[in-house]
């Protein structure tokens, strides 16, 4: 067992504070998670309501992203960070002691706003510190530690939204704050080190504008659309997940939507390094395609069952989805980007999670309010399979367009 853990060992020290870093700001990442039950049961509003303010939500990941990629890229990585992380926890410590609704809401989009411009600049980050035979492991670990917090944040978040809602709101900006300071004096800047020599042909650094450099990698822009139907599946854990809950358990819903996210992280520290170790041999492709079944196996059986044990195992399938496409998506992104453009093709995944996240809320509220809860899981199903399909197409594109030039060189010759 000690054995799997020599993949962790060996890396910068920026990576290991960039784990603690996420350990406890996931620990206090309170708000987002509880939206759709704080809509739902402190405002009372219905579903339509909520489905238009979880699609804004999820556009302004978009803007966010866009933005915290470009000043990552020319302003510097931790400087972006420092910045979007503060203001992103400052605007939460008002909405603790207002009592009107719509400015509660305006301050929580404004969070979700500034904190769509971190995770491009973190990105960015850990593909500087570490070379391309590294990066999964780094990443890995940083998912492990996002989990880590995750697994009792959700526990002590569904006692603070039953219980006192005022720390509710304060606890997710003081974590937030604690990390900012942990971060100013203990992370390194990196824009300015980039290593240059040994870049693979891939990341060589390009002139000109985010859109040329992407455009010449058409497999690029034809996985992100492909990958936003994952996003749009996986949205279903924070917005379908809790209305089907709160059906079948009412007033209940909040304290067993907090243990199963918090079995979702359990599942997740327990698993991360056994499957990353399992599937460290094969291209990151192959593993986001095994994924989308865990998806759909994950996802599918919710609609099937209301007995919280097969709930519990629902979780852990969808789960195993979540650590293989998380390990691997940047990895895949990093090791296709030029080194001038890291964060902003980083910012890509925030785009396109925003993009799923928005046909995965507004969509899915009209295909709720027309066909129950229950017609969700089905299509869930099916559109995972279809997603993991066409990523494994695309992990033998290159092989398969190499035989079909064989097959026409070789019929043109006969004719």
């Amino acid at each position: 067992m000690l054995k799997k853990f020599s993949i962790y060992r060996g890396l910068p020290r920026s990576i290991y504070i960039l784990f603690f870093v996420h350990v406890i700001n996931r620990l206090g990442g309170f708000v987002v998670p509880f939206l759709t039950l704080y809509l739902t049961e402190k405002l009372k509003m219905n579903i339509e309501i909520i489905g238009i303010i979880a699609t804004i939500s999820s556009l302004l990941i978009v803007p966010g992203s866009i933005l915290g990629g470009m000043l990552a890229d020319k302003v510097g990585r931790k400087k972006t960070y420092i910045l979007a992380q503060t203001v992103s926890a400052l605007t939460l410590i008002p909405c603790a002691f207002m009592e009107n609704p719509s400015i509660i809401i305006f301050l929580i989009l404004i969070s979700t706003f500034f904190n769509g411009a971190v995770r491009p600049a973190l990105n960015a980050l850990v593909v500087d510190l570490l070379p391309p035979d590294k990066r999964n492991a780094g990443f890995s670990l940083e998912y492990l530690g996002i989990n880590i917090g995750a697994a009792f944040g959700p526990m002590i978040a569904g006692f603070l939204f039953n219980n006192h809602l005022k720390l509710f709101f304060l606890g997710d900006s003081l974590t937030s704050l604690i990390v900012v300071c942990i971060s100013l004096i203990y992370i390194e800047e990196t824009k300015s080190k980039v290593i240059s020599t040994n870049l693979a042909f891939k990341e060589k650094k390009e002139s000109g504008s985010t859109i040329q450099a992407i455009l010449k990698r058409p497999k690029i822009v034809i996985f992100l659309f492909i990958y936003i139907i994952y996003d749009v599946a996986y949205t279903q854990s924070n917005f379908s997940l809790p209305l089907q809950l709160n059906k079948i358990y009412a007033s209940k819903s909040s304290e067993i939507f907090g243990l199963l996210t918090s079995i979702n992280a359990f599942t997740v520290i327990l698993l991360t390094l056994v499957i990353t170790n399992l599937t460290k041999k094969n291209s990151p492709l192959m593993n986001i395609s095994m994924s989308g079944v865990f998806y759909a196996l994950g996802f599918g059986m919710i609609g099937i069952t209301h007995y919280l044990p097969l709930l519990v195992v629902s979780t852990v399938l969808w789960t195993i989805g979540e650590i293989l496409t998380c390990t691997n998506i940047d990895t895949y992104l990093a090791n296709n980007s030029p080194a001038n453009f890291r964060a902003r093709f980083s910012a890509l995944t925030g785009i396109s999670w925003a993009i799923g996240a928005t046909l995965g809320t507004s969509v899915m509220s009209k295909y709720i309010h027309l066909m129950g809860i229950n017609a969700v899981w089905p299509l869930i199903f099916v559109l995972s399979i279809i997603a993991s399909f066409f990523i494994l197409m695309l992990n033998y594109s290159d092989y398969l367009i190499k035989v079909g030039r064989t097959c026409i060189n070789h019929i043109t010759k006969s004719l």
